[in-house]
């Protein structure tokens, strides 16, 4: 009779963490970062149909890496959540902090779960405040741990390498234009410090803008709004209120939860 093949609970813990990681990694990396008027979003994304970056609530968002229907579904989990708090108590009652809690339940308990595979996902959830001491950002690895982030953050793909260049250049008070670029240049830069151009083409980026006077601070920046901002030489993100406002996406801040556009779902995003 032949001895039953035992691995150690510690072990197991750790080769499913690597094999989270793994298939993270693989991922094309996101960035978010702080600006004077709210929280920008940038991920190297050349689909205009699946969306790494969507909108949550009226002043929170998401933004994740790794498997796309995995988090997809997490996302359309994330707005039932919002829309069912927000009816039924108040809708300053939706909060990151809150999503996050409920996100990080659901990412542990997948994660120790022995009968199912750990999700390859990481995520980001922020919200907007009034002032900029009053953002929040949580990040949220593959174990359903919750890292509360301050300034600049990056998921995905070489994100340490991404995360050093941020944390040394990355200042209080930058303008959407600087901000926006240098979250270009990080992403620009792969694991071996070799530098690539990334187009407007290539890339997905929103914002939540405090400033906005409606409820809803989420808006995407696209088309020529996207190109100024990025090629514009002088400091300041001045271009981005001259065109106007992209229409609000359906489904989500208040209303029925809707997915995305259908899409071949692609393994890693």
């Amino acid at each position: 009779m032949s001895t039953p093949f035992y691995v150690s609970p510690q072990q197991a813990m750790a080769d499913r963490a690597e094999y989270a990681r793994k298939g993270i990694a693989r991922g094309r990396s996101v960035v978010v970062l702080q600006y004077a008027d709210g929280i920008v979003f940038v991920a190297e994304n050349p689909s205009r149909a699946l969306h790494k970056v969507s909108e949550i609530y009226d002043r929170v968002a998401f933004a994740a890496v790794g498997k796309y229907n995995e988090f997809e579904n997490l996302r359309i989990g994330g707005i039932r959540y919002a829309d069912l708090r927000g009816y039924t108590y108040h809708r300053g009652d939706v909060t990151a902090r809150g999503l996050a809690n409920v996100y990080a339940q659901t990412l542990g308990t997948i994660f120790s779960s022995v009968s199912e595979k750990p999700y390859e996902v990481e995520l980001i959830v922020a919200e907007v405040g009034p002032a900029p001491q009053d953002d929040q950002i949580y990040r949220l690895p593959h174990d359903g741990s919750i890292v509360d982030e301050h300034g600049s953050v990056a998921v995905g793909g070489n994100s340490d390498q991404i995360s050093r260049y941020l944390d040394q250049r990355h200042r209080d008070g930058m303008s959407l234009g600087e901000a926006l670029r240098l979250a270009v240049d990080s992403l620009s830069r792969d694991a071996s410090g070799e530098e690539r151009a990334l187009t407007a083409e290539q890339l997905e980026v929103a914002v939540l803008d405090r400033t906005r006077p409606q409820q809803r601070k989420f808006k995407r920046i696209l088309g020529s709004q996207l190109n100024r901002l990025l090629d514009r030489s002088a400091p300041g993100g001045e271009a981005a209120a001259e065109e106007p406002e992209e229409p609000e996406e359906p489904g989500k801040g208040g209303g029925p939860a809707a997915p995305e556009e259908d899409g071949p779902a692609p393994s890693s995003e």
